[in-house]
Parts: C-alpha cells; structure tokens; sequence
C-alpha cells in the first residue's frame, strides 16, 4: 500500500482550475423531451438511423456495464478514441511542453514517444534488460525532479513478456508520479489485472483496449482505469464528444459476449502454441520468445530476406529487426489456422530456396 500520493504534484497547476467546456448534454441529463439545445438537424438524418443527436458525452450506460465485468467503478473508468486517446491525454495533463519529462522503457509501444514527441516532453529512456523486464534500480535513478509519467507495457509489446510484477510494485511505491501500465494484451495473460489495486497505489493508471481479444479495432476503443480523481481530470481535457452513438451503442451490446470473448482468446492461445512449435522446428529460425500475447517475437537468421519474401508473397508481418534489443526479429501476429498455415508454407519454401541457392 502506497502511503502518501498528491496528484496536484503531477498534474500541470492550470488544469486543475480548468473550467471544461459544457456541452448540451451536460445542462440536461434527461433523455425524454423536446430537444432544442444543441443545434442539432430536427428532422432526422440523411441515413435510416436516427444519427442526428449528439452522444452521451460521458458514456454512462457503457460504463456502468463494464465497471462489473471489470471489477472497478465507473467513476474509476475513462473510455476513449483507442488507448492513444487515453496516451495522449495522460502526457496532456501532467507534462508542461519544454518543461517536464517521462520515462519509457524500450523496446516498448511507440505512441508513448510518440504523444510525448507531440507535446513537447522530454523522453528518458531506460532500456529493458535482455530478457524484456525493468531494470528498477536504472529506472530510479533515471527519475528526475520534473518527471511525471514511467510507461510500463505488460504484455510488452514487440517483446509479448509480462513484466514481473515486483518490478511494477518498486515504481508504484518509489515513484510520485503516474505508473501507467499498458494492459492492452491482458487478456491472453495468466496474470490478474492491475485494475484490482487501484485502491492499493493511487498512482496506478492501467490501459486496456477493446482492439485485441474483444476483436473491435476497427471501433477504436480504449479504456483507462485510475483513481475517481484523476478520471474527473481525463474528463474535463478530453473532447465533449469524444465516442460516438454508434460506438457506444456496438460497445453496450459488445459487453453481453465477454463468454465469446473468453473463446475466441482460448482458440488463439490454442494456434498460438501451435504456430510457436511449428516455427520453432524451422532452420532459419534462431528464437521463439516467450509470448503472454496474441503475437510471438521470432529471431530468424535472415530476418531482411525472410520479411522481403514474405512482402513478396503478400504475407504481411512487422519487421522489428532496427528495435531496440531486437535485432533480427520479425513480429508475427497469431492468424487463423489457416493464415498460419500459408505463413509456414511460405517460410519453409524461403528456407529450401535459400538453401539451393
């Protein structure tokens, strides 16, 4: 249990007093009456539905139908535009631009840099060891006086390990700042979620995603689970408008299928271990890592020629030879069984061809 944290530390002094902008649906709440608040068209959309009135600016159907189903509160929920929403908010509102700086620990997800590139936030870097987890005492000394957030990615991503969960308790409990750890693989991990101890560390923020094992990428979905307090804050920065009717209507019936969700996990775990000992009987393969994902981190020998041949034969995986700690490695998405299946056709053609040659 983390003593003391003050949030007015890390958040930047002027958003606190911020006043947020107040949109219609803000000034009433009710959902029967004549509507004649927001300038909206009265006669109805140019499609069948009725898409013609703005969203519930705070998705509160959608929150107290998932705060269950997650173990939290809705108060202790934010829902946004994808997880980058809920990224980008994050370096928003604690770091002042020129001023203020992070922590990353690659290789890891590339929006954190990316949100913090954006806005002006100095990144300190603390590379993984060779095994993909936190080095605490390199992290700790990396904290400086202006440093507002550490990005922790577990599942880590390209690398598909969990980070020991010791090693996230250090920062929790040594650090004033935000830990903001990145749960958008959580589903295909033996692992509890975070989310249980935000009671525990008040400076515990978690990300999840509906893109991954709930297979609604195309939604753009993200969640982010913190103290009711620094929630209030992710509210008043974001836009009034931020999901939208559709979203949040496919999002509401979404949450009535965890159990689907649970199959659709199990049937990737299953292909997942199938593909991993199917690759690892292939001569141009030098590494299977250990994956807690829906992904595997493979090092081939050949990593240039393996990603060119698959290109050519229209087999779409991510080359992540040039990231940090992984040199020769190829990120490979577990497929379908039959996706898979080309996948190692493709790779044991490459291999014969690069043998005769």
């Amino acid at each position: 249990m983390k003593k003391s944290f003050d949030l007015r530390r890390v958040i930047r002094p002027h958003i606190f007093d911020l006043t947020p902008y107040s949109s219609a649906r803000d000034e009433y709440t009710g959902k029967i009456g004549v509507f004649l608040d927001a300038n909206e068209n009265p006669l109805g959309s140019v499609l069948s539905k009725d898409y013609n009135r703005y969203p519930d600016p705070h998705q509160v159907l959608a929150k107290e139908k998932l705060a269950p189903i997650k173990g939290v509160k809705p108060e202790q929920i934010f829902l946004g535009n994808g997880s980058d929403e809920a990224i980008d908010l994050l370096v928003r509102a604690t770091c002042t631009p020129g001023q203020d700086s992070l922590i990353i620990l690659p290789p890891t997800y590339g929006m954190y840099e990316v949100s913090a590139a954006i806005n002006d936030v100095e990144i300190i870097k603390v590379p993984l060891t060779t095994d993909f987890q936190i080095d605490t005492e390199k992290v700790l000394n990396a904290i400086r006086p202006d440093t507002k957030l550490i990005w922790v990615c577990s599942p880590n991503n390209p690398s598909g390990n969990l980070v020991q969960p010791e090693a996230i308790e250090t920062l929790l409990d040594a650090f004033d700042g935000l830990v903001v750890v990145d749960e958008a693989y959580i589903d295909f991990a033996a692992i509890t979620s975070w989310n249980q101890r935000l009671d525990e560390f008040p400076n515990l923020v978690v990300l999840q995603t509906f893109s991954k094992a709930w297979g609604l990428a195309s939604l753009r979905l993200g969640m982010c689970f913190a103290s009711s307090e620094l929630i209030a804050i992710l509210d008043k920065i974001k836009p009034p408008y931020n999901l939208s009717g559709p979203t949040q209507h496919l999002l509401y019936q979404a949450l009535d299928h965890v159990q689907t969700k649970n199959e659709l996990v199990k049937q990737i775990l299953a292909d997942r271990e199938n593909l991993a000992q199917a690759l690892s009987t292939l001569p141009g393969v030098v590494k299977i890592h250990p994956s807690d994902a829906n992904f595997l981190l493979v090092e081939f020998d050949n990593a240039a020629g393996t990603m060119k041949y698959l290109i050519d034969e229209r087999i779409i995986v991510r080359d992540r030879s040039k990231v940090t700690l992984c040199a020769g490695c190829l990120r490979i998405t577990v497929g379908t069984e039959a996706e898979n299946e080309v996948l190692l056709k493709a790779l044991k053609k490459f291999q014969q061809n690069s043998v005769i040659a």
